[in-house]
């Protein structure tokens, strides 16, 4: 009867960690859906200075070629690529939790904050410019 608990235990601690890694998942799937929307109000953010300077009546002077398209694109290409590496890490740890063999990675961290850092950089400047 002893085995029988053990196995129960086992069971439910392989269910409890397939859950948190399809949580996991989702979180992700929300970081980057999060960041495709920022990405495209970033992209239409001119559009909406030049309409609302219109409304007012005081049409503003606004850049035809700006960075807001270019910036706002690769938010949500980087959003787009933040889906696709967690799905590739959800079936990577899938797979390593059906193995009983877990290696923690931080590589997907890494690599969305870090392009998130020269985004960032970049939106700034951008900023900065336009002032």
């Amino acid at each position: 009867m002893n085995s029988n608990t053990d196995l129960e235990k086992i069971k439910k601690q392989n269910a409890s960690d397939h859950l948190a890694n399809e949580r996991t998942l989702l979180a992700w799937v929300r970081t980057g859906i999060g960041i495709m929307a920022f990405g495209f109000v970033v992209v239409k953010f001119s559009l909406f200075v030049k309409q609302i300077s219109l409304v007012l009546g005081n049409p503003a002077h606004v850049q035809q070629y700006g960075y807001s398209a270019p910036i706002g694109t690769l938010l949500v290409i980087t959003g787009a690529l933040s889906l696709l590496l967690a799905l590739f890490r959800y079936r990577r740890v899938e797979k390593q939790l059906n193995n009983n063999e877990f290696h923690q990675s931080g590589g997907l961290l890494y690599t969305l904050v870090i392009l998130l850092i020269i985004i960032s950089a970049c939106l700034i400047t951008y900023l900065i410019k336009s002032t």
